[in-house]
């Protein structure tokens, strides 16, 4: 499996970047990410994310969606928003989250043939 950055997309989108630092306790952390992945797929204007987490604890994870309407639906979901309460009371630290419009969007892959 190789890694690669998220693909350019066809600007104008929007991009939630969450960065947010992680209790110790990740009690039920994964089981919860891995539905709210499952809920943020099935929104018709979401586009990808990526994601990584620095060896002293910060974590990126910026999420790209066609439009504001788009993200504002997934703001709205009533598991997402019980999820964000679980995270300020038990998985998060801190965080930050910051949201805009890309105007520009280019990308880079290595030719190795």
């Amino acid at each position: 499996m190789s890694i690669q950055p998220a693909p350019p997309y066809e600007p104008p989108y929007v991009m939630a970047v969450f960065t947010n630092v992680r209790t110790p306790d990740d009690t039920g952390y994964q089981e919860t990410n891995d539905r709210m992945n499952e809920i943020v797929r099935a929104n018709p204007g979401f586009l990808g994310y990526e994601s990584a987490r620095t060896p002293g604890g910060l974590g990126i994870t910026v999420a790209y969606f066609r439009d504001h309407d788009s993200l504002t639906g997934w703001r709205e979901d009533l598991e997402h928003q019980a999820a964000m309460a679980q995270g300020r009371a038990e998985w998060y630290e801190s965080y930050t989250l910051h949201v805009g419009t890309v105007e520009r969007s280019h990308g880079y892959v290595r030719d190795h043939g």
